[in-house]
């Protein structure tokens, strides 16, 4: 049977298992039953699964939704502390190794895999719903501080916090990978950790959460880019109806195209439709920002950097300790959705980040994949979320019933060329998933594949198929409020997950400390102080250290 590569083009990352690839039926037959088993659960007992996502959401959001608080912003602190520190000279890959993709296509396929359709989604409706709505305990609706804290507080959802997540997990598959050798598994990043245990048991455990959380992340990606798509159709008049049906022809057709996308491997799919996809966003961008409130904009892009970083300490430590129901729900629908979100996404970015930056250093690693979409999401936000905020202050009204996936359209509406931008929309939010998509289906593969670099034409094709049925049961069991169902679901698939990426910190840092570069660096001072400290006792601190040939390389002993 063919394989998949990331290679199958020039600049592709290098075949390392050619041949057939061996399946681990033990990760992908329990992982496949189990899914197998929740979408008929959800297809032939609707209310009963339901009711149980939101039973188990409750208890999970009042007894553990802490720990997603703290662990986000831990991870934040872990990347930077990597970057920052003498770690941050390590390459991925063998010393002289050199970056295998240009840097623009580095950062249009990290970025488009990481977050595009959640951009598309989020950008108008997040800061306006912050806007007429303000986190409890803060602004009175629709002030003018008001403006402040919706644009700071999507900063703090998209900026730092969850390419940090990706960051984690794609240094320690990276570093493993390429610089120890190690299988492309996540269970092999916990070598330093648990030792031989990563090639046993334990190491499935890890690597089966690892796949869930994979499945359940693309199955709300994708069920968020259907909604946005049923409501960009009506607003075309292309559909009069908003039903289920709707939902689950859009989903089937995006299943189909991504696992299209993804059996042409990187160079002739992701990296194809991301560069496409990053010229389209910027033209939107451009035309809404020439379009729309111009001055506002600019005007809004330092004030809402200032409020961020006064704020991060206050945004990073809301809990349910204070604040009552109203914070609870709050948490529940935005951060640690947010976080829950982001850390199911951590397998397949994390992975596909760490393929496709072989000969990069952490530095350049970490600076790349959180500065940098960072920055173009502060942008993106400002545009998007500062237009809509001004459409509301001018009575325009785009908010309307608050219905995310409506909002988007209701603020293109009110200016120029709507259908057509609106059309634009639909186009990004399809191609946006394709790309994150086709990436998920192969690192699922690889998963499943005992880290394969070209997982098996099938395997692929089984998880592009079983994201498209868990994403219409999330919509499906969410009736009227489908988001609530994508949300539920999302949290209960990532939490296992959580613990694995703290405890995947832990196994990176004792790693990092025994790389050869540190070895060499800790041996070499010790080296330059004992002949300090010779020099000194022996020629009183009068001295100088030189470097000569040893006497077996001296030419005049030959």
């Amino acid at each position: 049977m063919k394989t998949l590569g990331w290679d199958d083009e020039p600049g592709g990352l290098p075949r390392e298992d050619e041949g057939r690839a061996r399946t681990d039926w033990i990760v992908y037959g329990l992982t496949a039953g189990l899914s197998m088993a929740f979408v008929f659960w959800g297809v032939l007992w609707t209310d009963s699964l339901s009711s149980t996502a939101q039973s188990a959401l409750d208890w999970l959001l009042a007894n553990l939704g802490w720990l997603f608080v703290l662990a986000a912003t831990g991870f934040v602190i872990f990347s930077l502390w990597l970057a920052l520190s003498r770690y941050g000279r390590i390459p991925l890959g063998q010393e002289g190794d050199e970056p295998e993709f240009r840097t623009v296509s580095w950062i249009a396929m990290m970025f488009s895999a990481g977050m595009g359709i959640g951009l598309m989604f989020f950008g108008v409706a997040e800061p306006l719903t912050h806007y007429v709505d303000p986190p409890p305990g803060t602004d009175a609706p629709q002030s003018e501080p008001a403006i402040e804290t919706a644009m700071a507080t999507t900063m703090f959802h998209w900026t730092l916090h969850p390419w940090s997540i990706y960051a984690v997990l794609g240094l320690a598959i990276g570093y493993g990978h390429y610089r120890r050798g190690r299988t492309q598994l996540i269970s092999s990043a916990f070598t330093p950790l648990i030792g031989r245990h990563a090639d046993g048991p334990i190491g499935r455990v890890i690597d089966i959460l690892a796949l869930f959380a994979t499945l359940f992340g693309s199955a709300a990606s994708l069920g968020i880019g259907a909604l946005q798509i049923r409501t960009g159709m009506q607003e075309a008049g292309w559909i009069e109806s908003l039903g289920t049906t709707v939902l689950v022809l859009i989903i089937v057709v995006l299943t189909i195209c991504f696992v299209l996308s993804a059996v042409s491997g990187v160079a002739r799919g992701i990296q194809w439709l991301s560069n496409i996809n990053m010229v389209l966003a910027a033209v939107l961008a451009f035309f809404v920002f020439v379009v729309g409130p111009t001055v506002f904009v600019l005007e809004l892009l330092p004030t809402s950097l200032g409020v961020y970083i006064r704020d991060f300490g206050e945004m990073a430590s809301r809990s349910g300790a204070t604040g009552g129901q109203a914070m609870r729900d709050y948490l529940a629908d935005w951060t640690i959705f947010y976080w829950a979100w982001w850390i199911s996404w951590a397998p397949f970015v994390g992975m596909f980040l760490a393929r496709i930056s072989r000969g990069r250093t952490i530095r350049q690693f970490v600076a790349g994949v959180i500065i940098v979409p960072s920055t173009v999401s502060v942008i993106w936000f400002a545009i998007f979320g500062g237009t809509a905020i001004k459409q509301q202050r001018d009575g325009l009204n785009p908010f309307g019933d608050g219905s995310e996936e409506q909002i988007t359209f209701n603020v293109l509406g009110h200016l120029p060329w709507e259908a057509l931008t609106a059309i634009v929309v639909m186009v990004l939010v399809a191609i946006f998933f394709v790309s994150g998509a086709d990436a998920a289906s192969i690192v699922m593969g690889t998963l499943s594949q005992r880290g394969a670099n070209s997982p098996a034409r099938w395997v692929v094709i089984f998880w592009g198929a079983m994201t498209g049925g868990v994403a219409a049961i999330m919509l499906v069991i969410g009736g009227d409020k489908a988001l609530n169902g994508i949300q539920n679901i999302t949290f209960i698939g990532a939490l296992p997950f959580a613990v694995v990426l703290i405890l995947l910190c832990v196994s990176l840092a004792k790693d990092l400390r025994n790389d050869p570069m540190m070895r060499r660096q800790i041996k070499g001072a010790e080296v330059l102080e004992d002949a300090v400290v010779t020099g000194t006792a022996r020629h009183e601190g009068d001295f100088e250290l030189v470097t000569r040939p040893s006497p077996d390389d001296d030419p005049a002993r030959g």
